[in-house]
């Protein structure tokens, strides 16, 4: 693995070299990642990973035509043949007017933020071991848990160097540590499974081991004797660890490249209310040792807060260089890519901003309704906003969570769910996509 003032030289001299051999512009990208873990299962280790693989990536562009080239051999005569077969592919590309760099005036210049990303802490397979045994242990220890599909502990650094021909040269590095519990309760037909997971970018963030795994095995024993529910049109309230699939329906809807190929459900809602105004949802590449924080985004562009939705109204796309001058917009700071292919759009850490209920006053009222845990199944059409995906979880009744369910399926439209979304005021920062609680009246349940 190269430091990272090497891995930023390497892709620099890249650079230097396809401008030198002809390039009109070029960029280059180096990303490694490096990862251990170790999975057990039934108190015996299974598995030992350990992987460590770098890459660097070369785009040239002459005139209006342009390519893409990848290697994982970074000696200088495999980097100099990368370019001169780079510059052959983008002399025969099509023109294409819209793939260029990040404007130059808008680059990324000075001191990038400090986001804590990087744990100098080390974990050696032993004590990843000892985490894995540990939390599957917990797990297995409730009553009722008859089976284990395994525990795992996890830690790895990626590092990322860009550079571009116009000036901008960046380079960071993240560590990531995690833990997870999968296991089984009940006996024949009637067992039920369900898991329980933390990922955090320093080792002391981490959940306790044990907690992970005691969590996976009281949420599948609360899973046990599942009942049928009858279908109708009610409330659905989503836990907060499959709530956020709704805001990542949104960011797939107002990516810049969704939008210019028309391909999305909000095409004609910039500037629309689309939620209650008690909802913002913000989008944060700043937090420290957020899941998704970076200095910088896939051009060299400085990244920023912003709110996505403010007090329920859509602020803008989410735009890369390529799709904003498509729209004759500016570029947002979200451009996102690998090393075989040119930008996309990401977002970064999102929220929804809490609301004033609890969850219990959130839940009271409800005559009968649905509490969500688990989704199944990929039903959501991102041209028109139809949803409809299958569901697992409990009933509710008369203002509390009953019996278990599962085989359901939930449906409605994503812009009249989000109009009727009511956030409770349980946010926690866990994932890369946050959310408390959320209720959903409305929506039509079919029972199994």
């Amino acid at each position: 693995m190269l430091s990272l003032s090497q891995a930023q030289d390497r892709a620099q001299a890249l650079v230097d070299e396809a401008r030198r051999a002809g390039a009109d512009a070029a960029d280059a990208l180096y990303v490694c990642n490096a990862s251990t873990g170790v999975s057990v299962r039934l108190g015996e280790m299974e598995d030992v990973e350990q992987s460590e693989g770098e890459e660097i990536g070369l785009r040239i562009f002459v005139g209006q035509r342009s390519a893409t080239v990848s290697a994982s051999d970074l000696e200088r005569a495999s980097l100099s043949a990368l370019v001169d077969r780079c510059l052959a592919m983008a002399r025969e590309a099509p023109e294409d007017p819209y793939a260029v760099l990040a404007p130059e005036a808008r680059l990324l210049r000075g001191k990038p933020p400090v986001l804590d990303l990087v744990d100098a802490d080390e974990v050696d397979p032993a004590a990843l071991k000892e985490r894995a045994l540990t939390a599957e242990d917990a797990a297995r220890s409730i009553p009722g848990i008859t089976n284990s599909e395994g525990g795992g502990a996890s830690m790895g650094r990626t590092q990322i160097a860009l550079a571009t021909s116009h000036g901008f040269a960046g380079s960071y590095a993240a560590t990531i540590h995690g833990t997870w519990a999968s296991v089984l309760a009940g006996e024949g037909g009637g067992m039920q499974r369900d898991s329980a997971s933390h990922s955090a970018r320093h080792l002391k963030d981490l959940d306790d081991a044990e907690h992970i795994g005691r969590r996976a095995g009281q949420r599948a024993v609360a899973r046990l004797h599942p009942e049928k529910v009858a279908s109708g049109v009610m409330p659905v309230i989503f836990d907060p660890r499959i709530g956020g699939s709704l805001v990542g329906h949104l960011i797939g809807a107002i990516a810049g490249p969704a939008i210019t190929r028309r391909s999305s459900f909000l095409l004609d809602d910039l500037g629309a209310r689309l939620f209650d105004s008690g909802v913002t949802i913000m989008d944060d590449p700043h937090r420290k040792r957020g899941l998704r924080s970076r200095p910088f985004d896939g051009e060299g562009l400085p990244t920023q807060r912003r709110a996505l939705i403010d007090r329920g109204v859509l602020t803008g796309w989410l735009l890369d260089s390529a799709s904003a001058r498509q729209l004759g917009l500016e570029p947002t700071g979200h451009a996102s890519r690998g090393t075989s292919g040119s930008p996309g759009v990401s977002a970064t850490n999102v929220h929804i901003e809490p609301g004033t209920l609890s969850p219990g006053d959130l839940m009271s009222g409800i005559e009968r309704g649905i509490y969500v845990t688990e989704l199944i199944g990929m039903g959501v059409n991102m041209v028109t906003g139809d949803y409809s995906r299958g569901a697992s979880g409990f009933l509710i009744e008369n203002g509390a969570v009953s019996h278990a369910v599962s085989e359901i399926t939930i449906a409605g439209s994503l812009k009249e769910m989000f109009a009727a979304m009511i956030p409770a005021s349980d946010l926690a920062f866990r994932y890369a996509i946050n959310v408390p609680t959320l209720r959903i009246d409305g929506m039509t349940v079919a029972g199994g």
